[in-house]
């Protein structure tokens, strides 16, 4: 490894990509901002008829604004603190923020009221299924409303081709999808086996068991799941996994 360790992120291209390359480099690293993940809108808006509506990203919160979204009484969830921030930031209020920021943490908070009850789940179309079966299973009535798809960008593959090099110290996996199109950006490249190789050397730090699942059904070895599933967590105990293993 080299004095300035190289940390692979896969941000989406926009604001979050900035801010985490900053943080990184706050850090000593050397940021490899390589984003995994692009955004194509639907124009769907929440359905109206339920009592709870969940929101699952800060993605969501701003197109659901954009499409001119409002409620109608409905008790608004949001799965994380930086979602609850940003639906606030567009005028929502938040009524619930679960104390574990997962699908499963958010099934747990809410498990005990929703019998009988409607609740329409508004998110991507890569959303983990953790949530709709928790809910269902609890006794809801559930609905889920596609807001944006996620898709990978086309110019994406350079952690890929460093890790192929035994060039990257560490990668921070934010979700299954981002796992997922590395390995589909790396084999595009011709790189899939080399890059797999070179992750072994690295420092692999995930947010969630189901990334870290994802991750292990492709043969990727995971050395953390985050503590907290927020990028700042994943990005602080990765990089002090990769210091400590000097």
């Amino acid at each position: 490894m080299s004095d300035t360790p190289t940390v692979a992120v896969f941000r989406p291209d926009d604001d979050r990509l900035e801010r985490a390359v900053a943080f990184l480099e706050d850090r000593g690293t050397e940021p490899i901002p390589d984003p995994m993940l692009a955004v194509e809108a639907t124009g769907a808006q929440p359905r109206t008829d339920a009592y709870y509506v969940v929101f699952t990203s800060k993605t969501g919160a701003e197109l659901v604004a954009e499409a001119g979204w409002e409620p109608h009484g409905e008790t608004v969830c949001a799965i994380g603190p930086a979602t609850a921030d940003a639906l606030r930031a567009e005028g929502y209020a938040v009524d619930h923020v679960p104390e574990e920021y997962t699908s499963s943490g958010l099934v747990e908070s809410l498990g005990n009221d929703v019998d009988g009850v409607r609740i329409e789940v508004a998110r991507s179309d890569h959303g983990s299924p953790v949530l709709l079966e928790g809910l269902e299973d609890a006794g809801a009535y559930v609905h889920e409303t596609i807001l944006y798809r996620l898709v990978r960008p086309a110019e994406s593959g350079e952690s890929a081709e460093l890790a192929a090099e035994g060039g990257l110290d560490a990668a921070c996996f934010t979700s299954s999808l981002t796992v997922e199109h590395f390995l589909e950006a790396a084999a595009e490249r011709g790189v899939r086996a080399d890059a797999v190789a070179g992750l072994e050397d690295a420092v692999v730090g995930v947010i969630g068991g189901p990334t870290r699942e994802t991750a292990a059904d492709h043969g990727v070895n995971v050395d953390l799941v985050a503590s907290e599933a927020t990028f700042e967590r994943l990005a602080t105990e990765t990089i002090d996994a990769v210091t400590d293993g000097d």
